[in-house]
């Protein structure tokens, strides 16, 4: 109940001072929708310019295995440990490209949200984090009736979008069958890469809302009340009484200079009812008189 009625107090948008204070210890608004979208995409350009180099690599390599077997003999253990890294240069070959791919969609995604920083404060234990209390918040309040519905949105919208990928193909693959095995292939990698772009585009827009929410979210928590305003201008600016109190001490400082200066006047020009004026003139010293005080 208090948490909700501080949330309601807290009107006013954040200051500078505080999305600054927030950035620098590492709170930024993050989506992970992000570089999951990021991950489709790459997976998808591996399937549009590189399976196909690729797959075409691996099958000679199989080919040339089934073919003459006689070169990969299984006598002895450097005989296993060489079709072993054989093997392995294959395959790291054609899962190369697509892993360097998903990492450098990943990272993309996630340096373009935020610019990259290491905040100690982040990473050190803090006993909220394992709070039955604070664990049973996070599941159930706002954020985690939000996190339940992206969850069931992206379900949703996936399934819908591998029907709509799937429709016709059960009979594009019927038709196949009498198919050169060529072109068999060819309508296999049309089917994947359409299948993929499908997932991909529902994970876009997925991404999107959830790109949108992450700093919608982030700015509504930065949300400041009234006196928290106040307060930190106090903290920024300084107390107005004690700035008020210094004014009061620094006008009397003057004051008194001036007063110590009239004795010292040449000459005192006085009305009664408005002001007064001492100036200081020495006709070879000084080129003009000068006001010493004033009141």
């Amino acid at each position: 109940m208090a948490d909700s009625e501080d949330k309601e107090s807290k009107t006013e948008n954040p200051t500078e001072k505080k999305l600054r204070d927030a950035i620098e210890k590492g709170n930024l608004p993050f989506s992970r929708e992000a570089p999951i979208f990021a991950s489709f995409l790459a997976i998808l350009i591996f399937a549009l310019f590189f399976a196909d180099k690729s797959a075409v690599h691996m099958a000679r390599f199989l080919a040339n295995f089934l073919d003459r077997p006689e070169e990969f003999r299984l006598g002895t253990a450097q005989d296993v440990v060489a079709l072993y890294r054989a093997v392995l240069v294959e395959v790291v070959k054609l899962f190369g490209v697509v892993m360097i791919l998903l990492m450098v969609g990943g990272i993309a995604a996630s340096v373009l949200q935020n610019v990259p920083r290491f905040v100690l404060d982040r990473i050190a234990p803090k006993m909220s984090r394992v709070s039955l209390g604070e664990g049973w918040r996070r599941l159930f309040g706002v954020k985690g009736w939000v996190e339940f519905l992206k969850s069931v949105g992206k379900v949703g919208l996936g399934v819908a979008c591998l029907v709509f990928a799937l429709s016709g193909v059960r009979e594009r693959l019927l038709s196949g069958m009498l198919m050169e095995p060529a072109a068999f292939g060819l309508m296999l990698r049309s089917i994947t890469i359409h299948i993929i772009a499908a997932i991909a585009f529902a994970v876009a827009l997925i991404a999107a809302v959830d790109l949108f929410w992450s700093r919608f979210s982030w700015f509504s928590d930065l949300k400041m009340s009234r006196q928290e305003i106040k307060d930190e201008f106090k903290q920024t600016d300084g107390d107005p009484i004690v700035k008020m109190r210094l004014r009061s001490l620094a006008r009397d400082r003057a004051r008194r200079r001036m007063m110590q200066a009239v004795p010292k006047a040449t000459l005192v020009i006085a009305n009664p009812t408005h002001y007064a004026i001492a100036l200081n003139y020495i006709r070879d010293r000084d080129a003009a008189p000068v006001v010493v005080a004033k009141g």
